[in-house]
């Protein structure tokens, strides 16, 4: 380090050209000819050039553990603090629209019938609007190990696994048969399959479709999830989110849940606050 500030002040004034003494010139020129300027200049023109170091990290954050600490968190932690966001007139389970107590689901609220499967219809599960292979399934602790890997080792699928904007309230079998399908709309009269709930999933086409009300928010998680992440997103899926979300406008639900996420996680989600936000990502 000691020839650092030499040098580098050395390679400087050798810019200011004739305004120097002609001795200190050539003084300055020894100077910048020596290996050791040399090899000080090369590394400077490669940290010039060089991304910044957390690149390759896009979205990672430090993580908090205590619910009382403001920050992201990874999925374990989120789950102990997401009860506090769906409380109150937030408490609405998302594709179907029950009300629940606890992890209880009230099939009665919402006209809910298990398709398959009693028992996980009967409790709430926390859903990735995008899944968590969408998040994962590239990065290379995914080819070592799967997603168990990812949520053990990086950083980063620590982070977006436990993104607070990503996570809603869901009945057990619709997440499961959700699974990691992408969203789509093909029908305005689905046939139920649960019951009065407007969500159905085609397992062949392997893709869900939801109901209206929750169009416009699904939209505006994507955009926030694969910005913040730095996913990549086919047209086709950019077209629809970012059709449902100019059709389907922010509500008070939304609005109300976007702030207490903020107040937990030290930020929310900008296509929800910033009306123009959606059409800056969806132009062009």
């Amino acid at each position: 380090m000691r020839y650092l500030l030499p040098a580098l002040l050395a390679v400087g004034l050798t810019g200011c050209g004739d305004d120097l003494p002609k001795d200190i010139q050539q003084e300055l020129q020894k100077i910048a000819r020596h290996e050791v300027t040399k090899a000080l200049a090369q590394l400077g023109d490669r940290l010039l050039q060089s991304p910044p170091a957390d690149s390759s990290d896009t979205g990672a954050m430090p993580l908090v553990t205590r619910p009382s600490d403001v920050g992201h968190r990874d999925f374990a932690n989120a789950k102990r603090v997401l009860p506090r966001i769906f409380t109150g007139e937030l408490r609405e389970e998302f594709y179907c629209g029950c009300d629940y107590a606890g992890k209880q689901v009230d099939w009665a609220s919402c006209g809910f019938k298990p398709r398959k499967n009693p028992e996980r219809a009967a409790r709430i599960e926390w859903e990735h609007i995008v899944p968590a292979w969408n998040l994962g399934h590239q990065r290379q602790c995914w080819q070592q190990g799967g997603r168990k890997q990812c949520a053990g080792s990086d950083p980063v699928f620590q982070t977006a696994e436990g993104d607070l904007v990503n996570l809603v309230p869901s009945v057990g079998e619709v997440n499961g048969d959700r699974s990691n399908f992408g969203y789509g709309a093909w029908t305005r009269n689905p046939v139920a399959m649960y019951g009065q709930c407007q969500t159905i999933v085609d397992f062949q086409q392997r893709r869900a479709q939801p109901r209206e009300e929750v169009r416009g928010r699904i939209g505006r998680t994507y955009l926030y999830m694969y910005e913040r992440y730095g996913l990549t997103m086919s047209r086709q899926e950019k077209q629809l989110m970012c059709a449902w979300a100019r059709a389907y406008a922010v509500d008070g639900w939304e609005t109300a849940r976007d702030r207490r996420i903020a107040a937990i996680q030290g930020n929310g989600n900008r296509f929800v606050t910033d009306p123009k936000a959606v059409e800056a990502a969806c132009a062009g």
